[in-house]
């Protein structure tokens, strides 16, 4: 038995037992955990048994009273706006929400008095009780008293017999629990939020009002989650995209379907060369598929049947059917097609940037980070079943270059396993799954299993990037796929001079261009590295005579590739300095008489500030190094 597990005694309530015991004084423990499943502090067993304690500090702890913080938001809501529709009050990560069915139209200016409501509720220390009920009888409860739909059509579904509400004074709601002993744990609250939530995240039902909030044990830890959040909101990519003119949504034109402004354009346009120069160096071909394709395509190999209502409508072209593509894949199996293929040529490994696009919900649409049109950095390698370990292998080696080049360096990796709904045969997911498994092994690299997250032709190896706020984001990913191969009947013939089938491999680096690039704005907060910065220096002059050498350093900085933006304009240098600085440019290149007297240069840097004056030869040495080096 650990130090923080008792046994409480048979028909015994655990509240009163470590009451009577002196073992909850201070009142942290607020609930108990027995095989894995938490439980009331006011819970009662039929034997002896053993629990943990869990305190309210704990992971577990936090994320009880964050749902019994939801059931205090709804019952302040219910007390202030009476005859709202109580449907769903989840935990998520770093807080909770509630959905609201009601005629008033929630704004931040309401969050005031709900807060001081539920403080309020919290100050009379409530109990909350779990409480059994038949489902029939909690049924009728809402169809009859409640008149609520919602709850209605969640206990339909439920097979339980017997379902559990809580009840804290006036207040009760059907929950599985567990929840805190009273209302009084909850001091440090805060709403953040509202949005629109369809019922069920399906836009054919009503539309509620979702107020996400979040909770914490003390004020200190909700003052730096705030902090936080308030830094993530000047981060926000699609403002540093706007004042910096990188790219924009236009709604007449469609929403989810960004457009790209000089700069932005030219720094996509930087990194897909890059992208492109690397993988030829690491051993790719370069493909490139159309748009649509004919719908039978994307029936042979799944998509159709699996991923269906992510796709665009069909288009009628000569009375025939045609898809957006949503995916690369098929196009790169019919090149692979294209001619017979010999055990000689594998591994075959073909690249694309390739556009695609997919059905998103507006709600969930979000600058650059959820589109309906983006480009892929996708890759496809077509290998012998003895080659695939080495090539999961040299997948996993790339991406974690291409990662840490655009100054990515730590990372959560997931081993994602079969779905529910799959394709193929048990013993191709085992021994895809059992590669993959082997590959990160070898590379000594730390990951978890995720059951049931991998797409439905395979298994799948996701990494997360972390950012500068610790956040951590969906990029990389790298699939083993038998099930296409066989689907279109894919052949090399081996050494024996027999058909054999090959094995393909699914692999993205960066993922969506369009999502990289936006979570690269918020990592370096729109400072980007000097190699992908649009302008890299700004060519500052303090006045008319200035600009003949200025025009001169801008032509040699020219020749060597560097971007520069000259401002020989009639203003005052601490106003160019402050703009330059507002957008963000690595380097601020200065010159007066003194500079053009001693053939010199006064350079400024957006983060370090003044770093002097430098002659012509020793700056340009330090903007190619940084280039050259991949510095911030």
């Amino acid at each position: 038995m650990s130090q923080h597990s008792i046994v409480i005694p048979a028909h015994k309530n655990a509240a009163e037992f470590l009451e009577e015991h002196g073992l909850n004084k201070a009142k942290q423990i607020i609930a108990l955990k027995h095989q894995g499943k938490l439980y009331d502090l006011f819970r009662s067993f039929i034997q002896d048994t053993e629990v943990e304690l869990v305190p309210v500090h704990s992971e577990e702890g936090l994320e009880i009273l964050r749902h019994s913080a939801a059931h205090l938001m709804a019952h302040a809501v219910l007390e202030l706006f009476p005859g709202t529709l109580l449907t769903i009050g989840p935990t998520i990560e770093n807080g909770f929400y509630y959905d609201f069915d009601t005629k008033h139209t929630f704004s931040p200016d309401d969050f005031p008095a709900i807060e001081q409501k539920m403080a309020e509720i919290a100050a009379q220390a409530i109990p909350i009780r779990r409480r059994e009920v038949p489902r029939l009888e909690a049924i009728e409860y809402y169809q009859s008293k409640q008149h609520d739909p919602y709850k209605v059509e969640l206990l339909q579904e439920f097979s339980d017999e017997i379902v559990t509400f809580y009840d804290q004074g006036s207040f009760t709601d059907l929950c599985r629990g567990p929840h805190l002993p009273s209302t009084s744990y909850i001091k440090h609250v805060k709403l953040l939020s509202v949005a629109g939530a369809y019922w069920r995240g399906d836009e054919r039902n009503t539309m509620l009002q979702r107020i996400y909030a979040t909770a914490f044990t003390d004020k200190k830890e909700l003052r730096r989650y705030l902090d936080y959040l308030e830094e993530a909101k000047k981060r926000d990519h699609r403002k540093i995209g706007k004042d910096l003119e990188l790219f924009s949504v236009d709604f007449e034109f469609g929403s989810g379907l960004p457009l790209w402004h000089p700069k932005g354009a030219l720094v996509r346009t930087i990194m897909e060369d890059f992208w492109r120069k690397e993988h030829l160096k690491h051993g790719y071909d370069l493909v490139m598929t159309p748009h649509i394709a004919k719908v039978d395509l994307w029936k042979r190999s799944g998509h159709w049947d699996f991923y269906r209502e992510n796709m665009y409508s069909p288009i009628k072209v000569e009375n025939q059917e045609f898809v957006i593509k949503p995916m690369n894949c098929p196009g790169h199996v019919k090149i692979y097609q294209a001619r017979l293929r010999s055990y000689r040529e594998l591994p075959l490994r073909w690249a694309e940037l390739g556009t695609v696009y997919r059905f998103e919900r507006s709600g969930v649409l979000h600058g650059l980070t959820r589109v309906r049109g983006f480009t892929q950095d996708d890759a496809h390698v077509f290998c012998r079943p003895d080659q695939l370990q080495d090539e999961i292998i040299r997948v996993i080696e790339f991406v974690l270059f291409i990662l840490r080049t655009f100054g990515f360096a730590e990372y959560q990796i997931y081993l994602s396993t079969k779905p529910e709904k799959a394709v193929g045969s048990d013993e191709g997911w085992e021994s895809a799954t059992e590669a993959l498994r082997v590959a990160l092994e070898k590379t000594k690299l730390d990951y978890v299993v995720d059951p049931g997250e991998g797409v439905f032709y395979g298994p799948k190896i996701d990494l997360k990037i972390k950012d500068a706020l610790n956040r951590a984001w969906q990029c990389s990913t790298i699939q083993v796929d038998f099930n296409n191969p066989e689907r279109f009947e894919m052949t090399y013939i081996g050494e024996d001079g027999k058909e054999h089938r090959p094995i393909m491999i699914h692999r993205a680096l960066m993922g969506s261009v369009e999502r990289f690039f936006g979570i690269m704005l918020e990592h370096y907060n729109g400072a980007l590295p000097v190699w992908l910065s649009p302008i890299q220096i700004a060519l500052l002059t303090i006045a008319d005579r200035h600009i003949g050498y200025a025009q001169q350093l801008k032509d040699k900085l020219l020749s060597h590739d560097i971007r520069v933006m000259p401002d020989f304009r009639n203003e005052k240098i601490n106003l160019k300095i402050r703009e330059a600085q507002v957008q963000k440019i690595p380097y601020m290149a200065i010159i007066g008489d003194k500079e053009i007297q001693q053939e010199k240069v006064s350079v400024r840097h957006r983060k370090d500030g003044d770093l002097g004056q430098m002659d012509l030869t020793a700056f340009l040495d330090l903007v190619v190094n940084a280039i050259e080096q991949k510095l911030p």
